[in-house]
């Protein structure tokens, strides 16, 4: 949970808070009174670099069947590329 602040400092100064979001990263927690009714923060933005191999480890694996499968697959399709040609896929 973020700082802390109330709607009323919210909407007064609400340029300063989405800089603050922003450019340093921070979080808030809105209240009105005492009650908890939002977080200000940063969207998030996907994976770290430092994340993906976790990522792709997490990811299935193609058993060697599947594998061949697939690279038969890629090899089919240049194939027909080649053969058939690059077309604008905007042209009538």
């Amino acid at each position: 949970m973020g700082n802390p602040i109330s709607v009323t400092e919210l909407v007064r100064n609400f340029s300063d808070y989405l800089n603050r979001v922003t450019y340093r990263g921070e979080r808030f927690t809105v209240l009105r009174g005492r009650r908890v009714v939002a977080e200000l923060g940063p969207a998030p933005t996907g994976v770290s670099a430092k994340e993906l191999p976790d990522v792709l480890r997490s990811l299935p694996h193609l058993t060697p069947d599947e594998a061949e499968a697939f690279e038969r697959d890629i090899e089919d399709a240049r194939a027909r590329l080649s053969i058939e040609g690059v077309r604008d896929p905007w042209e009538s």
